[in-house]
């Protein structure tokens, strides 16, 4: 089935049992988002909320509520999308094996984008206020829209030839509909962070000190949903991709100016389910947040772009679709994972000797990649410390979104017992296990992290960690806490989170923990062997508790430069190494973001929903 709309695609699960719908007066301001995050934790289907409380339209969720239910909705295309990838990366595919690409032309046809006049996107019009205010965290800044397909364009004159579909960036950005300084109904935030496409037109923009044109949509095919994310070659344009994954020709509206004075409109997508068009001022900035987001932590209030509203469209019969995101993982999780799916065949071709990569979806995603290389240099030679792995590993830093990561393992992937990038536990025994403390730590220090991250010395900036992994095994790992440990008064509550690595409490701050560490393993340096990493945690029962835990609160909440420290360290010609363990400052800190909490009530009224029954009750 082709979607040309949500309530195809609800019609769609509906039929096949995917989908639950609920009839309840229930709000859009917690209550929805907290039954959306029950819901996905306990693998549940899509939810229809078909009367939300002071909305005038119907609300759907957890449409890419698991891995299986994405490949679901694209079950007619998602192979021809992987055969288009293949012959991307191998051309001279298509003579050795016509048969297996017969779809290929139809998929071209497909990639095509399709000018037209008109749409059902613009049946109708209302105000930003008539659209659903969904709230999803306590301390959130307002109502926000958070499955936005924002499509900019370049500036351009109103006597301009027509917007080329060619130059447009389609990205997903958080956009505030209302709240700290917008003009109701006039002006709405647009949050968007580094390596972003629209950053591009932006610069433009100011360069010609003109505004220029955003269109934002939602709803339609979920193939537009995810082309907004999809990190994509630059020789592909994410609407090119999305009419793959749809099947069909991507509709956009395209017009000129209305008048000479005027802006011209970015195009808008024609099957949408809603459209908010509009300009964003170069020069302008308002505060936008603070926002619940991925890494589970409140993005604070920051000064963001804004757009000015010039119209709000929707079409017969809309439905909103909307996701809630929060410490992972949640919906956006399925995302990541078929985007990993989509993608993993291209990364060997456009970074040369590695083998795969996992940006960790419970870290974050951003502050912590995973990646298999191949250490070819100096085979003859039997190298004892990494060399290709470190090029490899630029070359990862150097790509797109990649270039985010903070902390970044990678290991050799000529080794045949090499673990799998997606079994966390096996990777960093196998990490801890290899690790070369007096070389295998390389620094990059006063450089960007992600805008979400408040783990660094300010906004967008902190500092990266490589560690490059090859050759046998160095240490056997301890597997368990001696019962005659030995530690200062001023530690407690150690805990291990996994062989060779443990947690433990400690109100001292970092110069001093670090003597008593020192102290606690001179004394005891059999067991100093054994450990390559001690974190120090706020609370080592939750460190330890599941391995997701330490993960989360290990790479989110430090500073590789400031906060990864070692016993026995030292620095020679620059080059910072240590004799071990390693430890990491994972402690909360002033500057850090507040961890997200839901509303103690709505979790009660949610609560007495789950004992009155109905197709909700299973799931909360």
């Amino acid at each position: 089935m082709k979607h040309r709309s949500t309530r195809d695609v609800v019609e769609d699960l509906k039929k096949n049992g995917r989908l639950i719908e609920v009839d309840a007066p229930l709000s859009s301001k917690l209550e929805i988002p907290e039954i959306q995050r029950r819901v996905y934790a306990r693998k549940g289907p899509a939810i229809l909320f078909t009367n939300p409380a002071h909305s005038h339209f119907p609300m759907v969720s957890n449409l890419f509520g698991s891995l299986d239910q994405a490949r679901f909705l694209f079950r007619h295309t998602l192979e021809r999308v992987r055969r288009a990838i293949e012959l991307k990366i191998d051309p001279n595919a298509l003579l050795k094996n016509p048969l297996r690409y017969i779809s290929a032309p139809s998929t071209a046809w497909a990639m095509l984008p399709k000018r037209v006049s008109s749409g059902s996107v613009l049946s109708n019009s209302c105000e930003i206020t008539n659209l659903p205010q969904l709230i999803s965290w306590p301390d959130d800044g307002g109502p926000f829209v958070t499955l936005p397909q924002v499509l900019s364009s370049p500036p351009t004159d109103a006597d301009s030839s027509l917007p080329s579909l060619s130059a447009c960036n389609l990205g997903m950005y958080r956009i505030q509909l209302s709240g700290n300084e917008y003009v109701a109904n006039r002006e709405i935030g647009l949050h968007y962070q580094l390596h972003r496409g629209i950053g591009i037109h932006h610069q433009q923009a100011l360069k010609a000190n003109k505004p220029f044109p955003v269109t934002i949509t939602v709803g339609g095919t979920p193939a537009m949903t995810l082309a907004a994310v999809m990190p994509l070659p630059e020789d592909v344009g994410e609407l090119t991709f999305a009419g793959a994954l749809a099947g069909h020709r991507i509709p956009m509206i395209v017009s000129k100016a209305s008048s000479r004075n005027a802006i011209p409109t970015a195009p808008i997508y024609a099957d949408a389910d809603f459209a908010i068009t509009g300009i964003v001022d170069p020069n302008s900035l308002k505060p936008e947040g603070p926002f619940g987001d991925h890494l589970g932590y409140y993005a604070l209030k920051h000064p963001f772009p804004w757009m000015q509203v010039t119209g709000v469209y929707h079409r017969p019969g809309a439905i909103w679709p909307f996701t809630v995101v929060g410490r992972p993982p949640q919906e956006d999780t399925t995302f990541g994972e078929l985007i990993h799916e989509i993608t993993g065949p291209i990364i060997p071709t456009v970074l040369p000797g590695v083998r795969g990569v996992h940006a960790v979806d419970v870290a974050g995603v951003h502050p912590l990649l995973l990646a298999i290389g191949s250490e070819r240099y100096t085979p003859y030679l039997k190298p004892n410390r990494p060399q290709e792995l470190l090029t490899q590993a630029n070359a990862i830093l150097g790509q797109g979104q990649m270039s985010l990561a903070k902390y970044l393992f990678i290991i050799d992937g000529n080794d045949p017992n090499a673990p799998s990038l997606y079994d966390l536990e096996a990777f960093f025994q196998w990490v801890w296990e290899r690790i070369d403390l007096s070389n295998g730590l390389h620094f990059h220090t006063k450089t960007t992290i992600d805008t979400l991250d408040y783990s660094g010395e300010g906004w967008n900036q902190g500092s990266k960690l490589v560690i490059p992994i090859s050759g046998p095994k160095r240490r056997e790992l301890l597997s368990d806490i001696p019962s005659d440990l030995r530690i200062s008064s001023d530690f407690s509550n150690p805990k291990l989170c996994s062989v060779g690595s443990i947690a433990i409490e400690t109100k001292l701050p970092i110069n001093a923990a670090i003597d008593q560490l020192s102290a606690t393993m001179d004394h005891q340096p059999d067991l100093a062997k054994k450990i390559a990493l001690v974190t120090l945690v706020d609370d080592s029962d939750f460190a330890s508790r599941c391995f997701a835990n330490w993960v989360w609160i290990t790479f989110t909440r430090s500073n590789p430069s400031i906060d990864l420290r070692g016993v026995g360290e030292r620095t020679e010609h620059k080059h910072w190494s240590c004799s071990g363990p390693l430890i990491i400052d994972a402690r909360i800190k002033p500057h850090h973001a507040p961890a997200l909490v839901e509303c103690p009530e709505v979790t009660k009224k949610i609560d007495a929903l789950a004992v009155q029954g109905g197709p909700l009750s299973r799931y909360l």
